[in-house]
């Protein structure tokens, strides 16, 4: 629980945000699972053979595009007690009956391209407004190489597939992309023929590899390569979700850039992978402590005390970057709070995201009256102080959360606008903060 004087914040019908700063943030809190690994624990084990129990499941519409998505294909996913209850196809999914909606999900649509390339029948997988603005040729264009027979709409949503015979061979990904990877290795289990050699230029993270490797998948990382051979299923295995980091990092930031805050979060998923966070906020200067580590389900976790501190801008670049990509927006939120430059690059991923998440981050910081300024990969922002402002998060659910964030430490009050999608991987957002109003 967070103490009474702490956050401002509501969520109005029209969809903005209000927050100002009101004292500073204390207690405990428990965060809702890791959007990644639920999307995950419902493909592989939908996909696999056998029955799994998924607990801490993240209950947000990204997560409900999955479900709902498997449950047209013919699995069988439904609520039991505080668990969900997963029935593998066994390898084969049914036809579905209608377009299959990944809502805003680009993991959902990603992950299950990679799987219905091989299915022996054909689908088409769409999504909103702003998925449909979301690069899917990266998928789409090695899939097509293993022999899949894909149609995009100039490189976006709609996807149209039509199943068939895959074979598994080498690719080098230029970007460094969990969706990417996971896709591949999703049709290579499917592919009648072949074993997938997969490289990236710094490795992304790592939740399918472990996963799948836990659920009897034949898939390791030999030096800088990964491994798969084709014609494998999964055997459905149970999985305990733990709490998300990317959900975590508002309120590393949040608890650190207020003066007088102490927080634990706890039950934090702290895969390597997925910790650049913490570095780069321990490289600034934060003050936070890992306790009660421990490994759950195959992923290490631990909650996180994090306590009010001076910030020191820092560089971040080169492959920190890919294991901090989801947390950049607040990061840069950070670093508008901190002594002198920080330099971000290497960063052009976040360009097609669910908006350009430079352009949207570095408009925001400039109408909070930071010294910001915009590059192709990244941002140089020059630490100063908060004003409250009226910022458009465009749809972005990151953006609107940061900027609430920053709206914390700001001076008068700041109104996020666009913020309905905040629902798509942290519906407890709102809540979240009047507990800690209300303690």
């Amino acid at each position: 629980m967070i103490g009474s004087a702490s956050w401002v914040l509501w969520l109005e019908r029209v969809s903005r945000l209000h927050a100002r700063s009101e004292g500073p943030l204390t207690g405990r809190l428990t965060l809702p699972g890791d959007k990644s690994i639920s999307h995950r624990a419902l493909l592989f084990n939908a996909l696999g053979v056998g029955e799994a129990r998924i607990t801490g499941l993240l209950a947000a519409r990204d997560v409900e595009a999955t479900a709902g998505c498997l449950r047209a294909l013919g699995a069988t996913i439904e609520r039991d007690g505080d668990a969900w209850k997963v029935i593998g196809c066994g390898g084969t999914f049914a036809r579905p009956s209608t377009v299959l909606d990944c809502g805003n999900s680009g993991t959902s649509m990603r992950l299950l391209t990679g799987i219905l390339a091989s299915q022996p029948f054909s689908c088409v997988l769409d999504g909103d407004a702003h998925l449909r603005k979301r690069p899917m040729a990266r998928v789409a264009d090695p899939l097509t190489a293993m022999g899949a027979t894909l149609k995009t709409t100039d490189g976006t949503a709609p996807l149209h597939i039509q199943g068939g015979n895959l074979e598994a061979g080498r690719f080098d990904s230029a970007i460094a992309s969990a969706q990417v990877k996971s896709a591949l290795v999703l049709a290579t289990l499917g592919a009648r023929l072949g074993t997938l050699c997969f490289t990236e230029p710094h490795r992304s993270r790592d939740h399918t590899e472990r996963m799948l490797g836990a659920m009897g998948i034949d898939i390791a990382w030999k030096d800088d390569v990964l491994v798969v051979k084709s014609g494998q299923v999964p055997r459905c295995r149970d999985v305990q979700v733990p709490a998300d980091i990317s959900s975590a990092a508002f309120f590393l930031v949040a608890a650190t850039i207020v003066p007088g805050s102490e927080v634990v979060l706890e039950g934090v998923g702290v895969n390597p992978t997925r910790t650049g966070i913490l570095e780069a906020l321990g490289a600034m200067g934060a003050d936070i402590q890992r306790e009660n580590e421990r490994e759950v389900s195959g992923e290490p976790l631990a909650d996180l005390r994090v306590r009010s501190a001076s910030l020191k801008g820092i560089r971040i670049d080169g492959a920190l970057v890919p294991r901090l990509i989801d947390e950049i927006p607040v990061l840069a939120v950070a670093a508008a709070c901190a002594a002198g430059e920080t330099v971000i690059a290497d960063a052009r991923e976040l360009r097609v995201k669910e908006s350009d998440r430079i352009a949207s981050t570095v408009a925001g910081l400039t109408g909070m009256g930071v010294d910001v300024r915009e590059e192709p990969d990244g941002m140089r922002i020059h630490g100063g102080s908060l004003a409250g402002a009226t910022v458009d998060s465009r749809g972005d659910h990151r953006i609107a959360m940061a900027f609430a964030v920053a709206g914390r430490a700001a001076t008068g009050e700041t109104v996020v606008e666009d913020a309905e999608n905040v629902a798509t991987s942290f519906p407890e957002f709102e809540a979240t903060l009047e507990e800690a109003l209300h303690g």
